[in-house]
């Protein structure tokens, strides 16, 4: 444990946080009196160091090498410089940094421009809080080579993270391998050397000019200019006391939308986010508030974002549902608006997508199978990719992609990620065109069963308290393939370590059933949980709920007997 104490003493003569300084300090003077808990908790602090990968940063705030704060920001920036100057050439690379609305993201984006600016960088810091589709946006807008977003998304209360995003021929896209090792190198070597408070800071970065704000607002709102059914739309928003509402606001004006009611306890940012026990709109009850609003106004339509606004929920009436309202699968919204999408690219007079590439939809793997269906309908091109922004914005001649977990990619002329801002305003573009001919959402998603097939999905999340638990159970499964799923036979199954598809090597197992039916198991990215994604598609939407319950039943099984 005398490790320990000593890495936390050097962690404290760096730290320029009171507050982590002061909390540490406590940790090691309990550890000193023998308190075994403290200990454990140190050694947890100190014993690993939080890892930088394709999805940046991300972890719980405190003091120590696992752990967000002001140290480990300062090592990630220096470190992320040395990267832009080592690849720049000669020339003065130019990064521009954003933050959201958690705690210690305005103070992290400081240190951040502070730190580059110093390394002789041309830092560029966004006006004020905003969400994350806006830095994804500043990053191609300006022309930098780089992009960073402190943001936790839809992470737990106590958390932030750091997104890094790279210009150029990236296209402003998040980062991906090798890239991530290189940064991560550089950061190493930072920390390695032990001081952050001999970094070269500067105040001499600039401040991005409200302009930028406004082109990403202009460029939003011509998505889905309002038409005529939008007139008197009644419908309800919540920004999940996250940073999306003032921009939102902005591009519905702009746009012609009519206003919403809006769920005032969760409007206004608030790190804290009092009202939810997670800042999701996927996870029981964080809607609640959202219903309960739409119920009091009789209203047609409720449209969530979560804390940065780069996700999107959706919930439509339904007289079957608890409480009269009923949220959208992620898979549900992604089909209508690649359905949207592929009318659009189909309309378009050379049929193309991105820098002349043949016009495509994409989708994580993890993702509806759906979206190939409606591909093939209007004769585009198809990919399937890895989890994550990261490889779904790369898809050649991309118009539109989507993953399950609320995340679309609505305009990638303009933002290489997801952006939960362009994709309300295109699903409310949707939803007032039929308004206008009397029909609601729940009438297109059943005009889309009727064109392309009836496509259920349903997922089982267990979360664990020990990672280590996952790496077992996908051990587990490796070692004895399961020959079937409840009744239905197995018929093929994809290891993705090994390499399937021309996709990167991943965590991830994908078996194909004799019905047809699809049973994905990977480890999450961003939380300690193992998800399980299940597919089917039926010829009544009434069947494919049959063949879910089935195959939810078996999987639930097959988890048992490898747990």
């Amino acid at each position: 444990m005398s490790g320990y104490v000593e890495a936390a003493r050097a962690w404290l003569a760096q730290d320029p946080d009171a507050v982590t300084r002061e909390e540490l300090t406590g940790i090691i003077a309990r550890v000193e009196d023998g308190d075994a808990a403290a200990a454990a908790d140190l050694e947890d602090r100190f014993s690993t160091r939080l890892a930088f990968g394709t999805a940046g940063l991300r972890g719980t705030l405190g003091a120590g090498s696992n752990r967000m704060n002001r140290v480990l920001v300062a090592q990630a920036a220096a470190g992320f410089a040395a990267y832009l100057l080592e690849r720049s050439g000669g020339s003065t690379p130019t990064v521009v940094v954003g933050y959201d609305g958690r705690r210690n993201s305005d103070v992290f984006a400081r240190d951040s421009v502070e730190i580059f600016a110093g390394a002789g960088l041309n830092a560029i810091l966004l006006p004020r809080l905003l969400p994350t589709p806006v830095l994804a946006f500043a990053v191609r807008h300006l022309g930098a080579d780089a992009g960073v977003m402190v943001t936790a998304s839809h992470n737990p209360p106590d958390d932030n993270g750091y997104k890094v995003y790279l210009g150029g021929d990236d296209q402003g896209a998040q980062i991906v391998s090798p890239a991530d090792a290189e940064i991560a190198a550089h950061i190493q070597r930072i920390a390695d050397e032990g001081n952050i408070t001999t970094l070269p800071r500067s105040v001499g970065y600039a401040n991005a000019p409200e302009s930028v704000v406004e082109a990403y607002v202009s460029a939003t709102a011509a998505v889905a200019p309002a038409p005529a059914g939008a007139d008197g739309l009644n419908w309800v928003y919540t920004a999940m006391h996250g940073v999306g509402w003032e921009t939102v606001s902005r591009v519905l004006t702009e746009a012609g939308y009519p206003r919403p009611t809006v769920v005032e306890a969760q409007i206004h940012p608030d790190g804290r986010f009092p009202t939810v026990a997670f800042p999701n709109p996927e996870e029981p009850g964080a809607m609640d508030l959202s219903f309960e609003t739409a119920r009091a106004v009789d209203a047609e339509l409720v449209i969530a974002n979560d804390p940065d606004a780069d996700r999107l929920a959706v919930a439509i009436p339904d007289a079957d549902a608890e409480g009269g309202w009923r949220r959208l699968t992620g898979n549900e919204i992604g089909l209508l608006l690649g359905w949207r999408a592929a009318r659009l690219a189909t309309d378009a007079s050379d049929g193309s997508g991105d820098a002349g590439v043949p016009a495509s939809l994409a989708c994580s793997l993890v993702s509806s199978p759906g979206l190939q269906a409606v591909a093939e309908h209007y004769g585009l091109e198809f990919h399937s990719t890895l989890t994550g922004f990261k490889w779904i914005s790369r898809a050649p001649g991309l118009v539109f992609g989507f993953e399950e977990a609320l995340g679309y990619l609505v305009n990638p002329a303009t933002v290489r990620d997801k952006d939960g801002i362009s994709a309300a305003v295109a699903l409310l573009g949707m939803a007032s065109e039929a308004r206008g001919q009397g029909r609601t959402v729940a009438d297109l998603l059943q005009e889309f069963r009727d064109t392309f097939g009836a496509f259920a999905s349903d997922q089982i999340s267990v979360r664990v308290s020990d990672v280590s638990e996952i790496a077992g159970i996908m051990a587990a499964l490796r070692a004895q393939p399961p020959a079937a799923v409840g009744e239905i036979a197995v018929s093929r199954i994809d290891d993705l370590l090994l390499g399937v598809d021309g996709l990167p090597p991943g965590d991830v197992l994908r078996l194909w059933l004799d019905d047809g039916s699809r049973l994905i198991v990977r480890p999450s990215g961003t939380e300690p949980k193992l998800k399980l994604y299940l597919d089917v598609r039926g010829s009544s939407a009434k069947k494919a709920r049959r063949r879910l319950e089935a195959l939810r039943a078996g999987a639930e099984e097959l988890l048992a007997s490898v747990r």
